[in-house]
């Protein structure tokens, strides 16, 4: 008679086994929904880096082409280590 009650209800322990089930399932939730956050925001920390980044560099490229327009008789020089220097845009100041 215990055998067959057994055998149709399962163990007595299934009920604790359910609860457990549910329990580490709520938590598994919840610790994704955290982990989803926490990403979210870095992936909006790194957009705001990336476009003030891009900001900065097209601040720089418009800055590099205003001090190139100018003309006060300056030519521009790289120095390349030791003696060496590598001179631009002297040869379009010949014809003036």
């Amino acid at each position: 008679m215990v055998r067959e009650f057994a055998r149709k209800h399962g163990s007595a322990l299934r009920g604790f086994a359910v609860v457990g089930g549910a329990l580490a399932t709520a938590a598994a939730v919840a610790v994704g929904a955290v982990l989803a956050v926490f990403f979210a925001a870095t992936v909006v920390v790194i957009a705001v880096m990336a476009s003030a980044l891009l900001a900065l560099a097209g601040l720089a490229l418009r800055a590099k082409k205003a001090r190139a327009q100018r003309d006060d008789g300056v030519i521009e020089a790289r120095h390349l280590g030791g003696h060496h220097w590598v001179a631009y845009g002297w040869n379009e100041r010949q014809g003036r």
